[in-house]
């Protein structure tokens, strides 16, 4: 049976227990002021900042701030019942059914349109805050809170009015409403699609005006048309199922489908170029980072069809608005549905807006009365959960210790605060130790994410670590998280951290193995090299495919700096900094020369260039590490040469 004492500590803040954990811990390491992180000055250490935050783990600290010392008891009492009930802010509308369930248990004051200044006031008092779009949460309000809020709901999917690195450094928890609005959203898009092909919008602005103009707005049929999803998630699924209702051909491109679950669907996975050219309709469902942003471009516009409709309710950046105008002027893109804009709201001069071409609507995806009910409940439960200590699956940064791991273990008889003191310091030393190597995996895992190919999507993930060390001296969560959040983070709006990163996996269907090579030599570095397999894909780059039919990737740190050694069957030696350039070619003289020219034409500066081959006059591959990105004039002119069978450019 559990002590009450345990139950009492089951709310307590993973940051609460750092702070108190740190402010007794001693270490034979230099440290700096208590307000500050982690100061090590060895190359080992050089990456740990950065990779904590990019962890979403705060640092520890010698000395706990006065704030965090205070709030520990605090929020052991609250467990227990001895304080009021925590303060919940919501600062815009939300839907009623979420509303009542939080009243039934926590205090909630509901007030709208803040200013910055009345928001800073009013979060001084708060445990929680709710936000929609509008409220921007920045550094400052969490600097206002003073330490005590814990909880910001995003009562929606995206979270670009949250500072995420703000959040976890003042150990705020950050949680949002993923799923509630998937159907909206998905019928939105139909609504688009059919209101376009019909002109809908545009005959009846034309009726209203007095006018009877039949012939003018004759429309097109859907059935039979080709339909390309880009992001074959649960909105881009969900829109496939209405389409092929409606009798059209539905294709999709994402990295990530079941090739099995497309199928299910009567949906052919295809890619991204294969997309573009086929398509008779373009429907967005991807979400913006930095491999999305403008991914519908002039280049992309110019691989498809003359008379190709475009429709978007996922996020304005993925197109790039001037491309798209160009586009509509020369024909090649016929009519345009939006829902979504770079700049929100458009200015009323906004051409694609004013275009008689485009069918505009103001951010309605998610706008049923349905849907935002069911996001206000899925937030509200978020919101409550973490409150209570819970985990969270929709936490976006750094979620608060689950109560069964603060529970006394009756075999152990280990107290909840000793158990978590033993755990941190685990955590930290083994932090400390494979900083670099943490580096590593992440820039593997998203290089070799880039390697894959539409038309499969991934499922199977291998990673081999090679290591003097058995299994019981190796702790590899830290990079196998890693390793999931270069894969999953470029195409995706999911944040991975340690603690989330097998769930996030789970969730999208990939399986994650791990295997160990021993090594027989010194176990002083605790890995020789990290080894990344993608199996059952296509590549963009074949080379990359390793006799095992595998995309293969190797890396090993030399001097503290992550470097890849290895490419399907190619030994290279590239460091991981910046972006790379790989080319297959004829191994024969002047090619670095050839290749360096078309750079130096272009303004590209060079890092470095190596080249791993077979024999001498046969296959290598050459590796060439660029300060900038190259422009696609540039990317061609190296393509064009002669020599050079294929290539691939990539962003670390």
């Amino acid at each position: 049976m559990h002590t009450s004492e345990s139950k009492q500590a089951a709310t307590v803040h993973f940051q609460d227990l750092r702070a108190c954990h740190g402010a007794t811990l001693t270490r034979p390491t230099p440290m700096a002021a208590s307000t500050g992180p982690i100061v090590d000055p060895s190359l080992r250490l050089r990456h740990f900042s950065s990779l904590s935050r990019r962890l979403f783990l705060a640092p520890s600290r010698l000395h706990a701030s006065p704030i965090l010392r205070h709030r520990l008891p605090r929020f052991v009492a609250m467990a227990g019942g001895s304080d009021p009930k925590p303060r919940v802010l919501v600062a815009e509308k939300l839907g009623e059914a979420g509303m009542e369930l939080l009243k039934g248990e926590v205090d909630v004051e509901c007030s709208y349109n803040l200013s910055p200044e009345e928001l800073h006031s009013k979060i001084a008092l708060c445990d929680a805050l709710i936000v929609r779009s509008g409220t921007k949460v920045g550094r400052d309000v969490f600097e206002s809170s003073g330490g005590r809020l814990r909880v910001v709901g995003r009562a929606g999917v995206g979270i670009d009015n949250v500072d995420l690195a703000a959040a976890t450094e003042h150990g705020c928890l950050v949680v949002n409403a993923p799923t509630a609005n998937t159907v909206a959203a998905a019928e939105h898009g139909i609504a688009l699609l059919t209101a376009m092909a019909r002109n809908i919008a545009r005959s009846d602005a034309s009726m209203k005006s007095g006018k009877w103009e039949r012939n003018k707005y004759v429309g097109v049929s859907l059935v039979g048309k080709t339909l390309a999803i880009l992001g074959f998630g649960k909105v881009g699924s969900e829109v496939a199922r209405r389409a092929k209702g409606l009798g059209m051909h539905v294709i999709a491109h994402d990295p990530y489908a079941a090739a099995d679950r497309a199928h299910a669907i009567g949906v052919e996975l295809v890619t991204f170029d294969e997309a573009l050219a086929r398509a008779d309709f373009i429907s967005l469902h991807m979400p913006l980072t930095p491999s999305t942003s403008k991914i519908l471009n002039d280049e992309a516009f110019a691989k498809m069809k003359n008379g190709v409709r475009i429709i978007n309710v996922a996020r304005g950046g993925v197109i790039d608005e001037e491309a798209l105008l160009r586009a509509l002027d020369s024909g090649v893109v016929s009519q345009a549905a939006l829902d979504v804009f770079t700049r929100e709201p458009p200015s009323a001069q906004d051409k694609l807006v004013l275009n008689e071409k485009v069918t505009v609507t103001p951010h309605l995806g998610a706008s049923t009365v349905e849907a935002q009910e069911e996001v206000a409940i899925e937030i509200a439960e978020a919101v409550l959960g973490a409150l209570k200590g819970e985990l969270a699956s929709t936490a976006v940064n750094a979620p608060m210790v689950p109560a069964e791991m603060l529970i006394k273990d009756a075999a152990t008889d280990m107290s909840p605060l000793k158990f978590l003191t033993d755990m941190l310091t685990l955590t930290h030393e083994v932090m400390s130790e494979l900083a670099p190597f943490v580096v590593l995996a992440e820039k593997l895992g998203r290089l070799a994410i880039q390697l894959v190919a539409g038309g499969s999507g991934v499922k199977s993930v291998k990673v081999t670590y090679t290591s003097a060390r058995t299994s019981g001296d190796l702790d590899t969560r830290l990079l196998r998280a890693m390793v999931t959040k270069g894969l999953i983070e470029p195409i995706s709006d999911a944040h991975v951290n340690l603690v989330n990163a097998d769930f996030i996996a789970r969730k999208r269907g990939i399986r994650i193995s791990e295997e160990r090579v021993y090594l027989d030599g010194s176990p002083e570095d605790p890995i020789e090299s990290i080894m990344v397999h993608i199996a059952n894909v296509e590549s963009k780059f074949p080379t990359a495919m390793s006799g095992t039919g595998e995309i293969t990737v190797e890396g090993k740190v030399k001097d503290g700096i992550p470097h890849l050694t290895k490419v399907g069957s190619f030994q290279v030696d590239a460091s991981m900094e910046g972006s790379l350039i790989l080319c297959r070619q004829v191994d024969q003289p002047g090619m670095i020369g050839f290749v360096g020219g078309i750079l130096g034409d272009q303004n590209v500066n060079v890092s470095y260039m190596s080249v791993g081959r077979i024999a001498p006059r046969k296959h290598a591959v050459m590796a060439i590490g660029v300060d900038d990105e190259p422009s696609n004039e540039a990317l061609k002119k190296i393509g064009d040469i002669p020599a050079i069978e294929e290539f691939v450019f990539l962003k670390l």
